[in-house]
């Protein structure tokens, strides 16, 4: 566990040291990073200069940077203490979800997510391949709500981890025995421009669309098993089309893109919800690609349900982004743009 030494003279403002001394110098070479690369991450975010001497780091800044400096550092020790990975998401999440001046956020943002929902909570989605945890207080609402709800909406834009922590909960409650199956579908409409005719059989023809879906499955269960659960249909990547007529009961279902969802396909997806299922539909409300004059059925769905009981609606912002920083500094400059 990390030592805090504070070595600061002077009024609160005035740019002193702290010392924090780590027992394990093993793990303190893992929190630095190779070419202390996790360090120059802290520095440019929270403002301090960080220097390592021995088993000790000194945090130089002022006063309320390195309290922060501090607090994200000893977290990420005991991550390492308690035997997990630290990668550059894990330093992105503590810096977004610590004290609520790291995050850039109001102090007690969100809380009324959380309100009777334990949301002092540790979230974890544990999979095959990796563990998955929420990066920012929405993501955290979302998975929340994931576990909690029968149906549930992610709204947001691109980059925000809709879809990516929709199929890790997925994979989890088919892992646990609480579904049977996984069916992830997406409305097959191309994004701005004509593919003409693609060649191959229907699958070869569909594939295309839904290669996000099986990006995210690749991510949390080994090859060999996502191939082998395709084949015995226990997981389902079809297009929305494919959805009619059918009745999904003990399955985790995920509609992806649902913005490009007519108003009648999202009505024809809903009612097919069966005894002991859950769903998910997910979307970005600016990038519709539905033909002009055409309604998207996710606005469709959100003007008619948010007043339904246990159908939970969760959104995000620019600032839940963690795709790559410059994602959220297009977003913006795209939503400052937008005559709306």
């Amino acid at each position: 566990m990390a030592q805090d030494t504070q070595t600061a003279t002077g009024s609160a403002d005035d740019v002193a040291e702290s010392n924090l001394s780590f027992p394990d110098n093993f793990l303190l070479i893992d929190l630095c990073g190779e070419f202390d690369r996790n360090l120059a991450t802290l520095e440019d975010r929270l403002s301090v200069q960080i220097v390592r001497r021995g088993n000790e780091l000194v945090i130089i800044g002022e006063a309320g940077s390195r309290k922060n400096a501090v607090e994200v550092l000893t977290a990420l020790y005991a991550r390492l203490e308690a035997g997990k990975s630290l990668e550059d998401g894990d330093i992105d999440r503590e810096l977004r979800m610590g004290p609520a001046e790291v995050r850039g956020a109001e102090p007690g943002d969100q809380k009324e997510l959380f309100k009777g929902a334990g949301a002092g909570a540790h979230v974890e989605i544990k999979t095959r391949k990796k563990l998955v945890e929420p990066r920012t207080e929405a993501q955290k609402a979302y998975v929340r709500s994931l576990f909690e709800n029968e149906l549930a909406f992610g709204i947001g834009p691109a980059g925000t981890g809709k879809t990516y922590l929709a199929v890790a909960v997925a994979v989890n409650m088919y892992i646990n025995g609480e579904v049977d199956r996984i069916i992830l579908s997406r409305p097959a409409v191309e994004a701005g421009e004509k593919l003409g005719y693609l060649p191959g059989d229907m699958k070869d023809k569909v594939d295309p669309y839904m290669q996000p879906l099986y990006d995210a499955l690749n991510d949390f269960l080994p090859g060999k098993q996502t191939a082998k659960l395709i084949e015995e249909k226990r997981i389902e990547i079809a297009p929305l089309a494919f959805m009619r007529g059918r009745t999904l009961a003990r399955a985790f279902v995920v509609l992806d893109e649902a913005q490009n969802a007519t108003p009648m396909q999202m009505k024809m997806f809903l009612t097919r919800l069966g005894e002991g299922s859950r769903m998910v539909i997910t979307g970005d409300r600016t990038q519709i690609d539905l033909p002009r004059g055409v309604n998207s059925g996710l606005w469709d769905a959100e003007r008619l349900l948010k007043s339904i009981p246990k159908i939970s609606f969760n959104y995000f912002t620019s600032k839940d982004v963690v795709r790559h920083p410059l994602v959220a500094a297009i977003i913006e400059a795209y939503e400052k743009d937008d005559p709306k």
